[in-house]
């Protein structure tokens, strides 16, 4: 397994872990019934990577479309 490590600013990571919170509140609504469970940042973001990577690899996917779509509103046609 790879490890990536990145820098985010202060503002970043306080907004991503407000993000986190929202998920689970949200998990927590639905009685459970989401695809990760109750998130920590790393499973977030893992998450996500997960999803961008379907770009490639499952790119009919809702996941992989929808990251794709992200990708083409920052000018990256893939």
């Amino acid at each position: 397994m790879k490890k990536i490590c990145i820098d985010v600013s202060d503002e970043t990571a306080a907004t991503l872990a407000r993000l986190v919170k929202a998920c689970n509140d949200s998990h927590d609504a639905r009685d459970g019934f989401t695809t990760h469970g109750k998130l920590t940042l790393a499973s977030l973001l893992a998450m996500l990577v997960e999803d961008a990577a379907m770009v490639m690899t499952r790119p009919g996917s809702w996941e992989g479309a929808n990251m794709a779509q992200v990708l083409m509103s920052h000018g990256y046609e893939v």
